[in-house]
């Protein structure tokens, strides 16, 4: 995974703050030095993080207050205004657990094995901060059981810590089955737990019960990162980048036909060209992008000065999602492509609903006869009907995007869709995919 190449800003402790304006923050020490951080190389550049009053004490009640100010929400997909979160867990006066989902499932997306690789303490401070503000004793960082080496390199800079006696909580890590559902909050609980991570679709949330019963916190590897500078320099600070409504600066996986895929971070707000720009620019003529990975949104071509925000990106049915942009060239087959993709959705479902077990398989078959060109008179219309019955059925919302997903490709590529459904496939059909997608195959164990 290459590196973004912009000039990086100065910080450190005792210097000025990582400069908003540039749009690297999480990255600043990686772009100075090349190399992932030490401990010693992480508390030269920021210092010790700020210490929170566990259990809710005043300290704590500040730190919520100034991730509100800031308007951090979560980097995990949803958004959500992380405060919310914060103190939906810290009002509960229990005991509580913190859950760091550094899992990412979604095949497109690298921006948080990346930032744990290159800035782990950064993600570990929030965690401990997080953890002072509602109130827990117990930090999971939850990982995917891959040969990447990301575990390996995790638990080293925990060992760090635990020399340096820097934390006062817990800090233990995990390696959960790398299928598509188990990054879902409510599957890391129940793998927590001692269950199969798969969605668990019933009340009560996490934050009222949740591992081992108790109130939880669970929240994206980037989004605490955040945090542990918002508690360093304020929300003032944080909101001198991005947009209003959307303050801050967020990783953005950059794939598919650029010169330089790789991990960037850049400020809310930023053209989709730019984007693209700073990637190595298009390899070749771009068709269209997916923007939030495969439970995403196609964008044709023509939208691609759209600012990266949820304002901007709402009206045209998209959103920011977990910072995915994947560019498709003009050469390459759109409905193939996405035929990939559910299918590999359908293989990767938890199969515990009907829309998971029935009616996503149902869809990736018709979209992949759509593909190929093998129509029948009523092919359209099942499809549609069959892609309109997935949301809001599920036990989790992994139908919804898939559906989401299907129905975009319908609607962005509807030329390619006449064309496949009256003459047969496209050439482009044909060619080697253009996207690299996981083989279609179902997890091989959820424990």
């Amino acid at each position: 995974m290459n590196s973004p190449t912009t000039a990086p800003p100065t910080g450190g402790h005792g210097a000025p703050p990582p400069d908003g304006s540039s749009g690297v923050r999480l990255l600043a020490g990686w772009y100075a030095t090349g190399r992932p951080a030490t401990l010693a190389d992480h508390l030269g550049r920021y210092g010790p993080p700020p210490v929170t009053a566990a259990g809710g004490g005043p300290a704590s009640a500040g730190l919520i207050e100034a991730v509100e100010a800031a308007g951090l929400t979560g980097r995990g997909g949803a958004g959500f205004p992380t405060a919310r979160k914060l103190r939906a867990v810290a009002d509960r006066r229990r005991r509580a657990v913190v859950v760091v989902n550094a899992v990412e499932s979604e095949p497109a997306s690298r921006k948080d094995r990346f930032l744990l690789a290159v800035a782990p303490h950064l993600v570990l401070d929030g965690a401990v901060l997080a953890a002072g503000a509602v109130g827990a004793d117990t930090v999971h960082v939850c990982l995917p059981r891959d040969p990447s080496g990301g575990y390996r390199r995790l638990d080293a800079a925990l060992e760090e810590r635990r020399r340096a006696g820097l934390d006062r909580v817990r800090l233990l890590p995990h390696a959960l089955p790398h299928a598509y559902v188990s990054s879902e909050s409510t599957s890391l609980v129940r793998w927590l737990g001692g269950g199969p991570a798969r969605p668990q679709g019933s009340p009560p949330r996490s934050h009222e019960r949740g591992v081992d019963r108790r109130p939880t916190l669970v929240s994206n590897a980037e989004t605490l990162a955040h945090l542990a500078l918002i508690a360093r320099y304020g929300p003032d600070w944080f909101r001198r980048s991005g947009t209003r409504e959307e303050p801050g600066t967020l990783l953005v996986t950059v794939s598919g036909a650029v010169a330089s895929p790789g991990v960037l971070e850049a400020a809310s707000g930023t053209p989709l060209t730019t984007l693209l720009d700073r990637a190595g620019g298009p390899a070749e003529p771009l068709r269209a992008v997916l923007l939030g990975g495969f439970a995403g949104t196609w964008l044709p071509a023509e939208h691609l000065r759209t600012p990266l925000a949820r304002r901007d990106l709402a009206p045209l049915g998209a959103a920011p999602g977990a910072g995915v942009v994947v560019a498709l060239p003009r050469s390459a087959c759109p409905l193939t492509e996405t035929a990939r993709m559910l299918a590999y959705l359908a293989a990767h479902s938890a199969r515990q609903c009907g829309p998971c077990r029935l009616g996503l398989p149902a869809v990736a078959e018709d979209f992949a006869a759509l593909a190929a060109g093998r129509a029948d008179p009523v092919l359209w219309s099942r499809l549609s009907h069959r892609v309109a019955l997935l949301p809001d059925r599920g036990a989790c919302r992994h139908p919804d995007g898939a559906a989401r997903l299907a129905a975009s490709a319908l609607h962005a590529f509807a030329d390619d869709v006449d064309r496949h459904l009256t003459e047969g496939p496209c050439p482009a059909a044909h060619e080697p995919p253009r996207i690299p997608v996981p083989p279609a195959t179902p997890p091989e164990a959820w424990r």
